[in-house]
């Protein structure tokens, strides 16, 4: 899988994040201000940045710009903000960012995004759902906003538990319930490789719930894990 730096000096932003795209089976790098970012740039050459505008030595912005002209700008760079505006988005695009995401950031349009952005790492600048892309060429020098489309539904997997199962109702409606619960979620983790974050969407529930859960129902959880991840 890809190396993704992501870059904001908030700390709940940056567990968040990591949290999100360790469980897609990434490599993740953190760093809290610019400083951080190039060191780890030099050091990582990141398949792509999540970079934050708003940061308290150098702004987003401003690094964006510097790797710009230095000829640093070798992997894509999707922007992030809970503050940003049309102006801002435009000025992102036109050095180089791919997308613009604004806070608070969906799961949806985090992962559309990331995907976006590793599978045209030297492409035009790419939109995920509700982010925004930015085109220069519209009429009357106003900048033109375009939404993405949602991804196709993945093909379910062959192998692992199947949708339909038999199960002994002739014990205790504990057992029993527990025995459904069991296979229902080992089936949502087939389908899903693993992926504890979409098995928590798809399901409903919050990801500490949801471990619980698991771990209460003795769901073996490394063998659900994607290979690599």
């Amino acid at each position: 899988m890809a190396t993704i730096l992501v870059v904001d000096d908030e700390l709940g932003i940056r567990a968040l994040l990591s949290e999100i795209l360790t469980d897609e089976g990434h490599s993740v790098e953190l760093a809290e201000d610019a400083s951080q970012a190039r060191a780890c740039r030099d050091r990582l050459r990141p398949d792509l940045v999540l970079l934050d505008i708003w940061m308290p030595d150098v702004d987003g912005i401003s690094l964006l710009k510097e790797w710009s002209a230095n000829q640093l700008l070798t992997m894509p760079v999707i922007m992030m903000s809970g503050h940003g505006t049309i102006d801002t988005a435009v000025e992102a695009t036109k050095h180089g960012a791919m997308a613009f995401l604004e806070k608070p950031i969906t799961l949806q349009k985090l992962l559309r995004a990331v995907e976006q952005g590793l599978a045209k790492p030297s492409a035009r600048p790419v939109t995920a759902p509700g982010a925004v892309r930015l085109d220069n060429h519209s009429h009357g020098g106003e900048p033109l906003i375009h939404t993405g489309h949602a991804l196709p539904p993945s093909p379910p997997l062959s192998l692992g538990p199947q949708a339909e199962q038999s199960f002994d109702l002739d014990r205790p409606l504990r057992e029993a319930r527990d025995a459904f619960e069991k296979s229902y979620f080992e089936f949502h983790l087939a389908q899903e490789n693993g992926s504890m974050t979409r098995v928590a969407e798809k399901t409903g529930l919050e990801r500490t719930h949801l471990y619980r859960k698991l771990k209460q129902l003795g769901v073996d959880l490394s063998r659900n894990k994607r290979n690599g991840g």
